[in-house]
C-alpha cells in the first residue's frame, strides 16, 4: 500500500481510528531533508504493508495538525497506535532507525 495523504478533514479517520499502528511523515514541498526521507518511507510503506499503515501531511496545508502536535521542524515522524501518539522523530532519520522504532511498537 502506498502512502495516504491526510488532512485535517480524514486525520481522525485515517490515523486516530486506525486499527494498526500509524507512521505520519509530517512534511512540506520546500523541504530538503524531507525529499531525501521520501523514498525511504516508500520502502516502509511497502515493507510494512498490513502491519503499519502510512500516512503524509503536508504542514503547509494542514497547519492547525502541524499546531495541535506541535510540530516544530520537518521532517517530523510520528507513530501513533490506539489513536495516540506514542513515538516522536525530528528530522532526517536513516531507515534502520525508523524500522526499529515500527517494530517495537507493532
Amino acid at each position: 500500500m502506498a502512502e495516504i495523504n491526510v488532512t485535517e478533514a480524514n486525520f481522525a479517520q485515517e490515523v486516530l481510528q486506525s486499527q494498526i499502528p500509524v507512521l505520519v511523515d509530517f512534511w512540506a514541498t520546500w523541504c530538503g531533508p524531507c525529499k531525501m526521507l521520501l523514498p525511504v518511507i516508500d520502502e516502509i510503506a511497502k515493507e510494512f504493508e498490513g502491519k503499519v499503515k502510512v500516512c503524509k501531511v503536508n504542514t503547509d496545508e494542514n497547519m492547525s495538525l502541524s499546531s495541535q502536535f506541535q510540530i516544530t521542524s520537518i521532517p517530523c515522524l510520528i507513530i501513533f497506535k490506539g489513536g495516540r501518539a506514542v513515538h516522536k522523530m525530528v528530522g532526517f532519520r536513516p531507515k534502520t532507525d525508523i524500522v526499529r522504532e515500527l517494530n517495537e511498537i507493532i
